[in-house]
């Protein structure tokens, strides 16, 4: 079984790679993006967010639903994400991008192992094309 500090690790990677699409917007917007664009990336952002404060507060169920099997490639796979998101430059990628860590995020919390599989796998396809 996962510890909850596990989980809160994972937490704090999604959490972290909200930070770092936020940076990207920030950017993005300075560059002068399409405001559209930019609120799309912000709203995925306060979402992505908002999945890791449920990883953080539902920490303790997360650990009884038996997450353990792929905690750490979870965590692997959400921190290069975040290293990811740092260095793209288009906006329909960082879409794309934190759309797909939105759908892991949203596994996750789920608190179904056998939700997360396909997320996962889509966010690795992802990774690798970028």
């Amino acid at each position: 079984m996962p510890q909850a500090h596990d989980i809160e690790a994972l937490a704090d990677s999604l959490s972290a790679s909200a930070n770092a699409l936020h940076l990207q917007l920030m950017r993005a917007i300075r560059a002068g993006a399409p405001r559209e664009e930019a609120q799309a990336l912000f709203a995925n952002e306060i979402a992505l967010r908002t999945q890791a404060d449920s990883l953080y507060l539902d920490a303790a169920h997360l650990a009884a639903a038996g997450l353990d099997a792929g905690q750490l490639q979870l965590r692997d796979v959400t921190q290069r994400a975040q290293a990811t998101i740092a260095r793209i430059d288009k906006l329909k990628d960082l879409l794309d991008l934190s759309a797909d860590l939105l759908s892991l995020g949203a596994a996750i919390a789920t608190g179904k192992p056998d939700h997360i599989l396909a997320p996962v796998e889509k966010l690795k396809q992802h990774l690798a094309t970028l």
